[in-house]
């Protein structure tokens, strides 16, 4: 009878929670499930896949610690990723879309939104969060995101089977996250060219097609020693200018082009190729690998002219570039690559005779 009884004062204890509960709701309250667009922990996130209905779709893959790929083929930009990761953690639900616009948001989002799906690592058995077994890949969640309200301080989400948009804001933030979930895959990849220190450079190939006499090799020979040859005739360079070569050297370390330019019209982008480069460098590392740059003049634009009045025949700020195994089209500035396009001349150490 005792047992019954107490059993009866914690049904109507939880009864009482639950009424209370419920009787707090407002009505306006948001239902979790239709607005979970923020993730709780970014550490985990092993795969972000983003993608319109324009057929344009990228793929993110983590392959380490703060290092991803783009769509298999290419280093990501860490810092783009992490901030997409950061905006989906700090991301928050302003309130549902009114039902005077829900129908037009719909459309809209119907045809332009985006479509993010995130995948993260989990396990199958957790005791406490501490105790984990058996990690593995799972999609976790799926939404849409839309364009900006009208304000432009929000953007519209969609979580997907759900018809319910929502306006998310990003706190402290004067603006919409929208073009933080991009599609195309050039936004996302990381820019660099070399990355190498002088170190682990076995030899540095310059070639001057123009002035093939100008043609050299730099060829590491350890501990710290370096040789220069000429290509043309395969002699060494006496007695070259120590400085300038290890300033040379040391230009690998991060060189990145300005932009990708696989877009621009075949036909010039062609015609651009079939000139003669103008510097061809080659850098293979200790480990064997070579990465090939060539460059290529680039037109002069109408307000640049020499001190007589002149038109320059060519950009004195930029080249055009064939990088990642001439996959690439690319510009690239005079500024960040000059110090590496050095013709052999430059190395000739200048007599201290008077």
């Amino acid at each position: 009878m005792k047992k019954n009884r107490n059993f009866i004062i914690l049904f109507v204890i939880l009864a009482i929670i639950t009424l209370v509960l419920w009787l707090s709701q407002s009505p306006n309250t948001f239902r979790r499930s239709l607005s979970n667009f923020k993730l709780d922990d970014s550490a985990n996130v092993t795969k972000i896949f983003i993608g319109d209905k324009n057929n344009n779709s990228v793929t993110l893959t983590k392959i380490g610690s703060g290092k991803w790929m783009v769509d298999d083929k290419f280093p990501a930009q860490k810092l783009s990723v992490e901030l997409l990761l950061k905006t989906m953690v700090d991301i928050e639900v302003s309130q549902p879309v009114s039902k005077a616009a829900h129908d037009n948001i719909i459309k809209e989002m119907a045809v332009n939104a985006v479509k993010v799906e995130i995948y993260q690592q989990v396990y199958r058995l957790s005791l406490f969060g501490r105790i984990k077994w058996c990690p593995h890949e799972k999609l976790t969640k799926v939404f849409y995101v839309g364009g900006a309200t009208p304000d432009n301080q929000g953007c519209f989400m969609l979580i997907e089977h759900s018809s319910e948009p929502y306006i998310v804001f990003l706190p402290g933030f004067r603006g919409f996250v929208s073009p933080r979930f991009s599609p195309i895959e050039k936004y996302w990849r990381d820019y660099n060219v070399f990355k190498t220190q002088i170190p682990e450079i076995a030899s540095v190939k310059v070639e001057v097609p123009e002035t093939p006499q100008y043609s050299y090799l730099v060829k590491n020979n350890g501990n710290d020693r370096f040789s220069i040859f000429s290509i043309s005739d395969n002699k060494p360079l006496p007695g070259y200018d120590t400085l300038k070569l290890l300033n040379f050297l040391s230009g690998f370390r991060n060189l990145n082009y300005e932009a990708l330019i696989n877009d621009m019209d075949k036909t010039r982008k062609d015609s651009i190729i079939a000139s003669t480069p103008f510097i061809i460098i080659t850098l293979t590392d200790k480990a064997g690998i070579s990465k090939t740059i060539k460059t290529y003049h680039k037109k002069g634009p109408d307000d640049q002219t020499d001190p007589d009045g002149r038109p320059m025949p060519y950009d004195l700020d930029r080249l055009y570039a064939l990088v990642n195994d001439g996959r690439d089209f690319t510009l690239i500035q005079y500024y960040n690559f000059d110090k590496v396009l050095r013709p052999l001349p430059f190395f000739i150490k200048e007599s201290t005779d008077k």
